[in-house]
């Protein structure tokens, strides 16, 4: 079984799901994820701007952002993930999808991915920064270097742009979707055993058909 995950560093549920879809693949050494680039806002962010500040105009106001902050506090604390929204600053996400793809090269896609979210979401880590990128991209022993220089070129850049292109063909306007087999779609961060059994489902009509 093949997965493409579209997904967003920024994105909260894309995080929740990411490791919700790991629990429900544990032990499955056949099928492959693949994690594709999405953005849910390419506004750019000119300097940086705490989380809250930048979502309450979108929000209708501070108490509607600390609303909506505590409802998935309270889901991802289930998956035992840390959301300290607080501390989080506000990011234009195409540098960091851009380092994804680099990192995935090296074969360390959802290791990446894993610590640019642990980064943003837990160490208020500023990820539309190069320098800041390169920096957690040496957390998961990659060179920090190497990783600047890639950000200073335009490499990674059409990788990025096709994601985003390949999901409006898929007709995908929220993430996490899900695409298994290029055939079958799940959206959001669904529990582990609704994952599970709709893995199973797919695996089933594939045999079928293959029969």
């Amino acid at each position: 079984m093949d997965i493409q995950v579209w997904s967003d560093v920024v994105c909260p549920w894309c995080y929740i799901g990411k490791t919700r879809l790991e629990t429900a693949l544990r032990g499955d050494s056949t099928t492959t994820v693949t994690y594709r680039a999405y953005q849910l806002d390419a506004t750019p962010v000119p300097q940086p701007v705490p989380l809250g500040v930048a979502l309450a105009p979108k929000f209708g106001g501070p108490e509607r952002v600390q609303e909506a902050w505590d409802h998935v506090r309270a889901f991802a604390a289930g998956d035992g993930l840390e959301l300290n929204f607080e501390r989080a600053v506000a990011a234009n996400t195409f540098d960091a999808h851009r380092l994804i793809a680099w990192a995935a090269e090296q074969g360390r896609q959802a290791a990446m991915l894993d610590a640019l979210q642990i980064a943003h979401f837990a160490d208020g880590v500023d990820i539309g920064s190069k320098p800041a990128l390169a920096r957690v991209a040496r957390t998961i022993g990659l060179d920090e270097s190497a990783a600047l220089a890639y950000l200073a070129s335009t490499d990674g850049v059409n990788a990025v742009r096709a994601d985003i292109m390949a999901a409006r063909d898929f007709g995908i306007t929220s993430v996490p979707t899900f695409v298994i087999d290029n055939k079958y779609a799940i959206q959001g961060a669904q529990e582990v055993q609704v994952l599970k059994d709709a893995f199973a489902e797919i695996n089933r009509r594939e045999a079928v058909d293959a029969g």
